[in-house]
């Protein structure tokens, strides 16, 4: 379909589509069995300047906004859900500083972020606080002119690897996730180490470790907003990026689609190829369309963001889930088509349908952002203009 993409965003994604066949392509299965976090791939997308397309002019920044991002995450993911998420990560770990620094902050992070120099990582999710962002644990108490964190994060993406970290800790327990603060906690302040590096089913060379604080000291100038803003911070953080988690499983889709379209074509059964069998001419067809029914609301919903949107929580939700139950579906028809040596290894569509299900999960599991969207929908007063 055509988006009337402009001049800059058609370069966007000729260049992602680039790095994505060029340099992607003939390491994935590699990167994936070995499970090594992508940093050649990295300073490729760096030195394309891909990282500065989220950040603003007057911070060295191509100031694009969240429609821009989506394009290139959808083409890196084609190749790679994997090395795709270590890029999309850095932008969700870049929102809380664009979104709540100030100034001083954001001249201090966001130059190098937009180089690449430095990636970012989010942390939020706890063993007892996955879905339920309120009941983390992690606390953060004020010590002459600094803050004491102590406290364990989990499954943080980038973790390890990144070298800026967003980190939420309660600085007033008795309020709950009105307790909750947020700061910037850089790779190498004391008391500030890393748990074991998590093996996965799927986007394995992706990064995902414990963010481990004891008696770790973040000065209070690194405080994000201030004391008790953390809960606000993660909801329009988490808002701003689902709609790259759409982008991403879109672009998995659409790796998968072509795989399956491909080898329906050259795959002979019963003296002819099973493209022309009409059953899995349905299943093509049904991933087509769903596909571009999921980028038609992913792109819809970033563009709204990118219009300057105050309240945009149930259409990054939305944009979510159908597109990532959508991946679900699209990779697992994908491995159908293939047949038995679609779940072989050898062929991507097995590591696509692996790479899928962590999109139904990760930053708000798609049950309860149906809960979230549903909420939404009660909360108006009458029908939308």
């Amino acid at each position: 379909m055509e988006y009337f993409l402009t001049e800059q965003q058609k370069l966007i994604k000729s260049i992602a589509r680039r790095i994505a066949e060029e340099r992607i392509l003939p390491v994935r299965a590699e990167l994936d069995e070995k499970e090594h976090f992508p940093w050649e791939l990295i300073k490729d997308i760096a030195n394309a300047d891909l990282f500065r397309i989220f950040i603003p002019e007057q911070y060295e920044g191509m100031g694009e906004g969240s429609f821009a991002l989506c394009i290139a995450v959808e083409e890196l993911a084609r190749a790679c859900a994997g090395v795709a998420l270590s890029y999309a990560a850095d932008a969700l770990g870049a929102f809380p500083i664009l979104l709540y620094a100030s100034e001083k902050q954001k001249q201090q992070y966001l130059p190098a972020i937009a180089s690449g120099a430095r990636l970012t990582g989010f942390g939020l999710t706890e063993s007892g606080a996955g879905s339920d962002a309120g009941a983390i644990k992690t606390n953060a108490k004020r010590d002459g002119d600094g803050y004491i964190l102590n406290g364990t994060k989990q499954f943080i993406t980038n973790g390890g690897e990144a070298e800026i970290y967003t980190v939420i800790a309660l600085t007033d327990p008795t309020k709950g996730a009105r307790g909750a603060s947020a700061f910037i906690v850089e790779k190498g302040t004391p008391g500030f180490t890393f748990g074991k590096k998590e093996k996965k089913m799927g986007i394995r060379c992706s990064a995902t470790r414990e963010l481990v604080f004891h008696n770790c000291r973040v000065p209070k100038e690194n405080l994000l907003g201030k004391e008790g803003l953390g809960f606000i911070v993660t909801m329009k953080t988490l808002d701003s990026s689902r709609p790259g988690v759409g982008a991403l499983a879109i672009g998995l889709a659409q790796g998968a689609l072509e795989a399956a379209v491909n080898y329906a074509r050259q795959r002979v059964q019963f003296g002819h190829p099973v493209s022309a069998i009409q059953a899995v001419q349905h299943m093509l067809a049904n991933m087509a369309m769903e596909l571009e029914a999921a980028r038609a609301l992913v792109y819809a919903t970033a563009k709204t963001i990118d219009s300057g949107a105050k309240n945009f929580t149930e259409e990054g939700a939305m944009a979510k889930v159908f597109a990532t139950d959508m991946a679900m579906k699209v990779t697992t028809d994908a491995v159908q088509v293939f047949g038995g040596v679609g779940y072989m290894r050898d062929y991507p569509v097995e590591k696509m349908m692996r790479d899928a299900k962590i999109n139904q999960i990760y930053e708000g599991t798609n049950q309860v952002l149906r809960n979230v969207i549903a909420l939404e929908l009660l909360r108006r007063k009458g029908l939308r203009e």
